[in-house]
């Protein structure tokens, strides 16, 4: 009895069956689905070009922060190596017109 039940359920085919078309109502929900997709996608890219470009600005900004705008060469008349000992006199200067000018 259950295999006749069965056999009526499931018809067999002889011939390849024409391929049906389908609803307008599911081609059009097909292809919203697309759109939708193919928008979230660009949206997506969208955004993430969006955030490097931000990361790019900020990295170039704290580069520029961090390098002085000039670089201060070192002044023409340097100033004279004190020698504290030769200062106080326990010392005989390496420089004796700059000891006595001190004087």
């Amino acid at each position: 009895m259950a295999q006749k039940i069965q056999s009526n359920l499931v018809e067999p085919v002889a011939t390849p069956q024409p391929n049906v078309p389908s609803l307008a109502r599911v081609l059009r929900a097909q292809a919203v689905h697309r759109l939708q997709i193919g928008l979230f996608g660009l949206a997506a890219m969208l955004l993430l070009v969006g955030l490097a470009n931000i990361i790019m600005d900020r990295a170039r900004m704290a580069e520029e922060a961090e390098a002085p705008p000039y670089i201060v060469p070192p002044s023409p008349v340097a100033k004279a190596a004190s020698d504290p000992l030769a200062d106080i006199g326990v010392v005989p200067a390496a420089d004796p017109t700059a000891a006595a000018a001190k004087k």
